[in-house]
């Protein structure tokens, strides 16, 4: 069972819920937490008061593609994780050392450190839905998307969901130094999130999730990856655990988990590209990009 957010007919959000076979049914509430918040207060899980609604309900005429979707949850903070596959780590030491993989780094040291790297992404003010544009940054060169699943936590650090995230990230920026690490990861419109949640207890295994990111210039297929989240170096509770020491959660909280999908170190975003993430079970994240970047990298 999948949550998604749409624009109603006088234009006000609307929650519902979709179906594996893609019958979408309206909910009476107006937010996803507000839902996990309701099942918490009646001891269930959310997933029974979707099915008491649908039981009680007909679905909309409308289906699922001719909807205009919202951010599933207006997360009030979204984080990331960084360096959590193999692949991540040879592609920031690729940028950390000009392309010398022999040199050992602290991307290296962090792969394989008890402590994880997660670090502050985006909030709900910077963050778009599908079909909306993320935005380049004007001051970097060498800007590419990071496709990754997205945990949606609640106060306490519960996973309540899993969604689509978009970590987008400037390699030359990061590249350079790592203290510009929060100017390589956020600015506005530097984060995507979407098009739907899929509720925790219906996902049997977390660690099976299939990922593709596809990247379209011109309406031509430029990159195009796959990955899976068995591929991951931390659990999620790990990563989760760390978020919460000595931290303040607020409910709807979003944790990027790392990619595995990096494009070829030659490519960068161009303004007009179209990037598509997807990840089973939960859907296809598409996004415009807007902005001035060159469109090659020259390592």
């Amino acid at each position: 069972m999948r949550i998604i957010r749409f624009a109603g007919e006088s234009g006000q959000a609307t929650l519902a819920a979709v179906t594996d076979e893609g019958v979408v049914y309206a909910l009476p509430q107006q937010h996803f937490m507000e839902l996990v918040t309701l099942a918490d207060e009646q001891g269930t899980e959310p997933l029974a008061l979707v099915r008491q609604t649908i039981e009680q309900s007909s679905p909309l005429a409308a289906k699922l593609e001719e909807l205009e979707l919202l951010v599933p949850i207006e997360a009030p903070e979204v984080w990331a994780a960084g360096v959590t596959y193999e692949r991540s780590r040879e592609a920031r030491n690729y940028e950390a050392t000009g392309g010398k993989l022999d040199i050992t780094t602290f991307y290296d040291k962090v792969y394989d450190a008890e402590r994880p790297e997660i670090f502050f992404k985006s909030t709900a003010a910077r963050t778009v839905g599908p079909e909306q544009p993320v935005q380049l940054r004007s001051d970097s060169q060498w800007q590419i998307p990071e496709p990754e699943l997205g945990l949606v936590l609640t106060r306490s650090g519960r996973i309540v969901g899993y969604t689509i995230g978009n970590d987008m990230s400037c390699r030359d920026i990061e590249g350079e130094n790592p203290l510009y690490l929060p100017q390589a990861k956020m600015w506005r419109n530097s984060c995507a999130i979407g098009p739907a949640i899929r509720l925790a207890e219906t996902v049997e295994d977390p660690y099976q999730f299939q990922l593709a990111c596809r990247i379209f210039r011109g309406g031509v297929l430029a990159v195009e990856g796959t990955a899976s989240t068995g591929q991951l170096k931390r659990r999620f509770d790990e990563l989760v655990s760390f978020l919460c020491r000595d931290n303040v959660l607020f409910d709807g909280t979003v944790l990027l988990t790392g990619t595995c999908i990096v494009p070829p170190n030659e490519f960068t975003l161009a303004d007009g590209d179209r990037i598509e993430i997807s990840i089973s079970d939960i859907g296809v994240l598409v996004n415009p990009v807007r902005g001035g970047a060159t469109a090659e990298h020259s390592a």
